[in-house]
């Protein structure tokens, strides 16, 4: 209440010095009889007409916007101004003794000024204060709460029934989490785990990615129950010769439509659901910063919760202004600091990188948490919310150290916010927080060797190699939002157009992940075409340093990984030993096998090496945080559910692929929102049994019809996809 009331009276004052210059500079304004006044005499009058004018500002202004909201939005731009300008002319005939008097033009003039300086000042003291932040949202939304009252009951109370957030971390790996939660850096999550001074009211799981661990893949699975023939983050199909890019519209639009044409259902979020800054929109009727929605410019997909509805509010536009400027610097400060340090590992971090973390650490994470909260203070009944901060910066500065630290502190920030929020929601809230895929550290194989991976596919093809690499770019997810807001198209370099060369191959990067295609033979080739073409390349690629294993299709024995000094493994025949794959952790096998099935896998298959022992990896693109294959943190995400739903596993068990995921989400909304949340059998067997797992529910309604993908506990994915009445594909 402090706090408020001294914001209140600063803004009051620096309002009455705006009108004060003003008097002072048009000669149409004027603050003082005709007869002249005092010094003291005219503050007095400046400040009797900034109090009035602020008066009106708050009490009538969101009325008449209420009033002319079928207005076009040009029309109430216009008239806005003259709007503002008539309220300043009556708070100036409120002034006793009429000693206000300005001209009706120049009234625009003074009132815009005032508004814009009231805003800014009120913004920037408020900027770090989360309570008048929430305040703010909480009447950014309330015209929209009104809007969906309809879902309450007839009684007029709130649905009975509790809904669900969801609030992906991106990038956040177990292990990080762990740790900083272990330093006191997220308390709201700690809070949650029972290490505050309450008891615990959530559980932490781990999971296991695929093999592609990057936000494509683990989204599309998670929301949409099938991440089939998703390889990696940037792959080439050869049936259409086009680059698909996880992160770019017209790329998720199609991997959207595949998944739906696959599983036969919208996704997650199709009863009552919001999908707010992902890459897919999860079935969502509520859209806001979704890559798969932005190409789409109809007025059905447009959604009130983006940029717009939030920059609607002016002290939010200062709010994140001011964040934004002070994110753009620190991001200098440190980068400089690594330099003058000679810290290593390091990438550049120039350019328009300080604008683009600025980005996703500041404008993406207010705007998709002020929807959130919006959707929330709506009731709607499920919610599923990605912030990218933490990942973009992990990939230029690490997945550990001071930077991402300060990410965490404020991502916690954020939860508490939306934790508070749900107190005063029409609806009870679960929220679970969740990640897609970790990070695992390690310099780029360009700075170790001096050459990148297509450097070394075209040495083995014999090829020229040009003395100069060109430098990869990031595939960072929030690239592609800065791009998506701007309707710019989402291009990450040459390599991901059409080639111009016919028979050199393609050679892609996602994180530790390399893919080669030779786009003039329209089938994967087999290993004995790729040793008659270039006897060479396989050879070179397996034996040097830098990779871990390759991942080919023999013609005779199948799909076969190469490791160094000639070692061999084919996958179809069970092999006693894991040669390369050894390294890679558990399922790492299972994990290769499944993608060698899809149709779009690319030729050669290569996973940089990995350290087991500092769980490093190297990095094809040039991030020193990276993700997208196997080894480390990177495949370990994690699960922090509510104690009030199911178990997601049982004890000695784990979840194994973004699918499983899907389900297990599917299984709690169906916990939580009954019968109007299609889950399948398995809904049924949770009806009967509230104390079997999640995960138990989807395995004991099961049909088992495919084996291709067995989990740690003999169970099969697949079959839980059946069960759940997903995969129509089986």
């Amino acid at each position: 209440m402090g706090s408020t009331l001294w914001r209140v009276v600063a803004v009051w004052a620096v309002s009455t010095l705006t009108m004060l210059v003003l008097a002072g500079i048009l000669p149409d304004f004027k603050l003082q009889s005709d007869d002249g006044d005092s010094a003291t005499r005219i503050a007095v009058t400046a400040a009797l007409g900034a109090g009035a004018f602020g008066v009106l500002s708050a009490v009538v202004w969101p009325l008449l916007v209420r009033a002319l909201l079928l207005v076009p939005a040009l029309v109430l731009g216009l008239l806005a101004f003259f709007l503002n300008g008539s309220l300043l002319l009556i708070a100036l005939r409120l002034i006793p003794e009429g000693r206000g008097e300005v001209g009706a033009e120049t009234a625009v003039v003074v009132a815009a000024v005032m508004s814009a300086v009231a805003s800014a000042t009120g913004g920037a003291l408020a900027v770090r204060d989360d309570d008048a932040y929430r305040r703010r949202l909480y009447r950014l939304s309330d015209r929209r709460r009104r809007r969906n009252s309809g879902r309450d009951d007839q009684d007029g109370g709130g649905p009975v029934t509790p809904g669900t957030v969801f609030i992906q971390l991106d990038g956040v790996g177990h292990d990080v989490l762990r740790d900083a939660v272990d330093k006191g850096l997220m308390p709201t999550v700690a809070d949650w785990l029972g290490e505050g001074k309450r008891g615990a009211t959530h559980r932490l799981t781990p999971w296991r990615t695929d093999w592609s661990s990057q936000t494509g893949a683990s989204q599309l699975g998670i929301l949409h129950g099938s991440n089939h023939d998703v390889p990696a983050f940037r792959w080439y199909e050869k049936d259409t010769g086009e680059v698909m890019v996880s992160n770019r519209p017209a790329s998720a639009v199609e991997l959207q439509r595949r998944a739906i044409e696959r599983t036969g259902d919208g996704g997650l979020l199709t009863v009552d659901g919001a999908s707010r800054g992902n890459l897919f929109s999860g079935g969502a009727e509520q859209l806001a910063l979704v890559l798969s929605m932005a190409a789409r410019r109809g007025k059905e997909n447009r959604s009130r919760a983006g940029y717009f509805a939030y920059f609607s509010d002016p002290a939010n536009a200062v709010r994140t202004a001011l964040s934004f400027v002070a994110e753009v610097f620190r991001e200098i400060g440190e980068s400089t600091r690594a330099r003058v340090k000679r810290r290593r590992p390091r990438i550049g971090r120039g350019g328009l990188y300080p604008f683009i973390r600025a980005f996703a650490t500041v404008v993406e994470r207010d705007v998709v948490v002020a929807a959130v909260i919006g959707d929330m203070l709506a009731g709607r009944s499920a919610v599923y919310a990605d912030l990218v901060a933490y990942d973009e910066v992990a990939h230029h500065s690490g997945p550990t150290g001071p930077d991402v630290e300060k990410v965490l502190a404020r991502l916690d920030r954020s939860l508490a916010l939306l934790a508070q929020v749900a107190e005063h929601a029409p609806r009870a809230y679960r929220i679970v927080l969740l990640s897609d895929h970790g990070q695992s550290p390690g310099e780029t194989f360009r700075a170790r060797y001096g050459l990148t991976l297509g450097d070394l596919v075209r040495a083995g093809c014999g090829l020229p190699v040009p003395r100069r690499a060109q430098r990869t770019h990031s595939g960072a997810e929030a690239r592609a939002s800065v791009r998506a807001a701007l309707r710019r198209p989402v291009e990450e370099g040459a390599d991901e157009r059409r080639p111009a060369r016919r028979a050199e191959p393609i050679v892609l990067a996602s994180g530790n992940l390399g893919l080669v295609s030779f786009p003039d033979v329209p089938h994967r080739m087999t290993r004995e075409e790729i040793d008659r073409r270039h006897p060479a390349l396989l050879p070179t690629l397996a034996n040097h340093p830098g990779i871990g294993f390759l991942l080919v299709r023999s013609a005779e024995r199948g799909p076969v990984v190469l490791g160094a000094r000639g070692v061999e493994v084919y996958l179809a025949e069970e092999p006693a030993e894991l040669g390369p794959l050894a390294d890679f952790g558990p399922g790492a096998m299972e994990a290769v096998r499944r993608t060698d099935g899809f149709p779009h896998t690319a030729d050669i298959m290569v996973n940089s090496w990995y350290d087991p022992a500092e769980g490093e990896v190297l990095a094809f693109e040039e991030q020193i945080g990276s993700h997208g294959g196997l080894g480390g943190a990177q495949a370990r995400p994690f699960l922090l559910s509510p104690l009030a739903l199911s178990e997601p596993v049982a004890p000695g068990q784990e979840l194994v692929g973004a699918e499983q995921v899907h389900h297990v989400l599917r299984c709690w909304l169906g916990e939580e929102l009954g019968p109007e949340v299609p889950v399948g059998d398995a809904g049924a067997v949770r009806a009967e049994n509230p104390q079997v797992t999640a995960r138990e529910a989807v395995a004991e309604a099961a049909v088992p019809v495919d084996d291709s993908r067995p989990n740690a506990a003999g169970g099969t994915a697949f079959a839980a996809a059946d069960a759940a009445g997903q995969d129509k594909t089986h």
